[in-house]
């Protein structure tokens, strides 16, 4: 075998190992070498070097059926850190989590206009000032950044995003010199789609889309456990799918994008303009006339008490996002399909209307078993996602493993 085989050989036995560790731990080593067909002596070296570094600790004997106990090993996930970076339209998010994708701490810093290189030296900025109080720099297996629009992931590269105006960005170059850490990019949607197979309630579905709503519209696909990517990186910019030729034209250059029908720009120009006109809405008194202060959660607040304006609103998302949606699963055939962000989010009217329009609509033997759901992940989704999009290429454990 040439030497370059057997490390391939020993890499993968040693990631095989601490999957088995990580999801079936404690457990004994001839345990694993039984169940990972693998040599004892192969475990024995492959658990010494991960003791050793770190991701694996003894735990103490184990149950014996005759003679010596055998001594357990589990995970070690608070040795290692990462740091996840999470970019959206409104803001930049940093945490630092361990090798379970768990929150150790977190902070938010708002957008307000910074575009193309600002927001670079926003987010460096941010970044410097994160890292000061990271546990040792040896600690961090590396960086991920999730951010909207179209990513090269192999070369890490921001190719397009046009609310953000960034294009061709090579982040992960720049915050690899800057930092020396291994750094991964990737479209926001396609990291959360990744967590929510891993880590949320769809873990059971091989074929997942994952739709955000909110500062933008965006999807996640996953094909039989891979991501869709493209020829260029920018499938699943859902957002960007036209519903109406007489529409107004979008930043990308194309008319009538899902897109400036239902985000949260279109909602709010569409709430403001209602308000101006003299159309009577509850949201005026929960606003106190500040327009300012209509958010989401405002505007899922004025839903759930009757508020017709919003409601009508709702509706029209519903009507035009379960329009999207068929055509997603006629092309898809997923066995479920995941409805997240600002809009989408606890927004049970929403969801049971989407519904409701999917089964009267779409292809009988597509649409059939086909389940519609919120994110399980919370509002931490695009951080845990990026934990999934790293600790999916370090330790290359199985999306199906839980």
């Amino acid at each position: 075998m040439r030497k370059g085989d057997l490390k391939l050989v020993q890499e993968l036995n040693r990631s095989i190992i601490l999957n088995k560790i990580r999801s079936h731990g404690p457990i004994s080593r001839i345990s694993i070498a039984k169940e990972c067909r693998v040599s004892p002596s192969t475990v024995a070296s492959a658990v010494q070097e991960l003791i050793k570094e770190g991701y694996v600790s003894e735990l103490g004997a184990g149950k014996s059926s005759g003679g010596r106990k055998p001594i357990l090993l589990k995970f070690a996930p608070d040795n290692h850190y990462i740091i996840v970076i999470a970019i959206t339209n409104s803001s930049i998010e940093l945490a630092e989590l361990n090798l379970e994708a768990r929150i150790r701490r977190k902070h938010l810093k708002p957008v307000k206009g910074q575009k193309g290189v600002e927001i670079i030296r926003l987010m460096t900025e941010e970044l410097d000032l994160f890292m000061q109080d990271s546990a040792g720099r040896e600690q961090c297996i590396g960086i991920a950044v999730t951010v909207p629009g179209v990513v090269n992931v192999e070369k890490g590269i921001v190719y397009y995003n046009s609310k953000l105006r960034l294009e061709n960005v090579p982040l992960k170059e720049m915050i690899e010199q800057r930092y020396g850490l291994p750094t991964w990019i990737e479209n926001d949607a396609n990291a959360v789609v990744l967590a929510e197979r891993r880590f949320g309630s769809c873990g059971e579905y091989p074929d997942l889309i994952y739709i955000v709503v909110g500062d933008g519209v965006g999807a996640g696909i996953l094909v039989n456990d891979s991501v869709l990517r493209g020829n260029s990186g920018g499938a699943g910019e859902f957002g960007h799918t036209s519903v109406s030729r007489s529409g107004i034209r979008c930043e990308c250059g194309n008319v009538g994008c899902l897109e400036n029908v239902i985000s949260w720009t279109a909602v709010y120009s569409r709430i403001v303009a209602s308000i101006t006109s003299g159309r009577p809405t509850v949201l005026n008194e929960l606003c106190k006339g500040n327009f300012s202060e209509i958010r989401p959660s405002l505007y899922k607040e004025a839903i759930r008490l009757g508020d017709a304006l919003s409601n009508d609103i709702n509706e029209e998302i519903a009507e035009h996002l379960s329009a999207g949606m068929i055509n997603l699963v006629n092309l898809f055939n997923p066995g479920a399909i995941i409805l997240d962000g600002s809009l989408a989010y606890d927004n049970p009217k929403l969801l049971e209307q989407i519904r409701e329009r999917v089964q009267k609509h779409g292809m009988r033997i597509l649409k059939d078993g086909i389940r519609i759901t919120q994110s399980s992940l919370g509002p931490d989704r695009n951080l845990i996602g990026g934990a999934a999009v790293i600790l999916r290429q370090i330790f290359r454990f199985s999306l199906a493993e839980n």
